[in-house]
């Protein structure tokens, strides 16, 4: 009877542990417990943190569009001043030669001199 007594509360003790086993465990220590709360606090700080440079690239890549297309209409711009000044100076030197054809003084061909003659005594 002894044997049979022990083989009982060893099959009850072998079920309650499979039980056990199967449904899990419930209970958490305290210290697991505020790991896990430290863990989740720090993954949502993480979280905003992420978002908030989300938004900022996405802030700073539209002012980055926004500026190379300044830069690209100033070099458009500056193109076409510099085309206007060359322009510009080419007229200018074409005035200037004009102006210079027209003040110049008129030269005529220079006259022979009369010869001179033996000299006198």
């Amino acid at each position: 009877m002894y044997m049979q007594g022990a083989r009982a509360v060893g099959l009850t003790g072998l079920a309650v542990m499979l039980l056990i086993g199967v449904s899990g465990c419930d209970y958490w220590p305290p210290a697991l417990q505020a790991q896990i709360e430290q863990a989740k606090a720090e993954t949502d700080a993480v979280k905003a943190e992420k978002a908030a440079m989300e938004k900022q690239v996405a802030a700073l890549t539209e002012e980055k569009t926004a500026l190379v297309a300044k830069i690209e209409e100033t070099t458009r711009l500056l193109k076409t001043r510099a085309d206007q000044v060359a322009s510009l100076e080419q007229s200018l030197a074409a005035e200037r030669e004009k102006a210079s054809k027209l003040t110049a003084p008129k030269t005529k061909a220079p006259t022979k001199a009369p010869a001179k003659r033996g000299k006198k005594k």
